[in-house]
């Protein structure tokens, strides 16, 4: 995967119906449980059409940040919609 790549990537899992956002600074999720087991197979299709991505995880957590896909760390915020949105 290319960094360029990266809205794309974000944009296929979320039309799998995952629910990607960043946790804190340094890590993401691609959805709860459920929501994964849902999109098993297309999930995989997104793996391997993006292929290794773990260089790009702090590149993916800004892009999910500035999208305003995140929780922090601490937060009483449950969900990412209930964080700040960035300016």
């Amino acid at each position: 995967m290319q960094a360029s790549e990266i809205p794309a990537f974000v944009d296929e899992i979320i039309q799998a119906g995952c629910d990607i956002c960043a946790v804190g600074h340094d890590a993401y999720v691609l959805g709860d449980v459920e929501e994964m087991v849902d999109a098993e197979i297309e999930l995989q299709r997104i793996d391997e059409a993006y292929g290794d991505r773990d260089f790009l995880k702090l590149e993916i957590v800004a892009y999910l940040r500035s999208l305003g896909r995140y929780l922090d760390v601490g937060s009483t915020a449950t969900h990412w919609i209930e964080s700040p949105k960035p300016n």
